[in-house]
């Protein structure tokens, strides 16, 4: 088993025809790594980076994403080599999976529990989060996905907070057919500016953030989108979709998932994150969906976790790894 380094699209094409250069070359990584058998091709392989990567206290981080590996044996080889290739790029930490940062696909499910997977989640085998654990990557961060099985459910503490956001002027509406795409900029300003103190913060140019997101345009439902707008500003939204997977499993589509919530930082906006969570469910309940699903909650963000914890219980846990590396 040998591992080989590309940094061009045409050589990545030439080492393994299944890889997507075109992703490697939009998300910006640094390196592609394969581990090669000489009868069988690539095995395993992997990108990685270090020059947009997110930011953790005393460390330079260095992140393992595109992730795919065949076997046990290809595994260890290449986390060996994606290991020692960011310590030779200066990295003093390892993470992973992650594509680059936490826009883009990142995790392992670690618990899979009883419901079937869902649009937007994270999949892979079970024994991928094993091959980086046996590589010596630990546990650095937890998150779950949790269930809403009944939409009528009714959170009675919100009521004084929608009279309290009417009087602020703040004004929640979904958006109408054809308007997302062009609402896309401002979605991505209140997304820096929530998450900016997050845990693994990394920024995202708004070019990239259109781009990613443009590719979901033909199955969202805008209606599935509702802004908070105060003074024509924008200061908070819900980011809702379908569960398509489930009509692929012979479901049916009674389920719909919300993936991102977020509000400006201000003080007067606080509780607004439980409001239009409150409001996409109702919203739901009446284009007939049954369930919700809220969707990939870091277990340290109390803030959303209480959001969700009055309706849904967890269904599924996820994983983040890491490991130093030496200085």
């Amino acid at each position: 088993m040998q591992t080989v380094e590309c940094t061009a699209v045409s050589e990545i094409r030439a080492v393994s025809p299944k890889f997507d250069p075109e992703q490697f070359d939009f998300e910006h990584a640094d390196i592609y790594l394969a581990a090669i058998d000489p009868n069988q091709g690539a095995l395993a392989e992997c990108s990685l980076w270090w020059s947009q990567t997110p930011a953790l206290e005393n460390h330079r981080v260095g992140t393992i994403g595109h992730y795919w590996a065949a076997c046990d044996s290809a595994a260890e080889t290449l986390l060996a080599a994606a290991c020692d290739c960011l310590h030779r790029a200066g990295c003093t930490c390892a993470i992973g999976p992650m594509d680059g940062n936490p826009w883009r696909r990142y995790r392992f499910v670690t618990e899979v529990g009883t419901e079937p997977a869902f649009f937007l989640e994270p999949q892979n085998p079970p024994q991928w989060p094993q091959q980086f654990a046996a590589a010596g990557l630990s546990p650095l961060a937890t998150y779950i996905s949790s269930l809403n099985p009944d939409l009528t459910q009714q959170d009675v503490r919100l009521g004084k907070a929608r009279d309290r956001f009417r009087s602020l002027g703040v004004i929640l509406r979904p958006l109408r057919d054809g308007e997302l795409e062009g609402y896309l900029p401002r979605i991505h300003r209140v997304c820096c500016a929530a998450f900016r103190n997050n845990y693994l913060y990394s920024d995202l140019a708004e070019a990239d953030f259109l781009r990613q997101y443009k590719k979901l345009l033909d199955v969202l439902r805008p209606e599935l989108l509702i802004v908070a707008e105060q003074r024509l500003e924008t200061v908070g939204f819900v980011f809702a979709v379908p569960d398509l997977l489930r009509e692929t499993c012979g479901l049916p589509l009674d389920t719909f998932i919300i993936k991102t919530v977020a509000n400006l930082p201000r003080r007067e906006l606080s509780g607004l994150g439980a409001v239009l969570v409150g409001e996409a469910q109702q919203l739901g309940a009446e284009m007939g969906f049954r369930r919700c699903i809220h969707a990939l909650m870091q277990m340290g963000n109390m803030l959303a976790r209480n959001i969700s914890s009055a309706y849904a219980e967890p269904i599924r846990t996820y994983t983040l790894f890491a490991k130093d590396l030496p200085a």
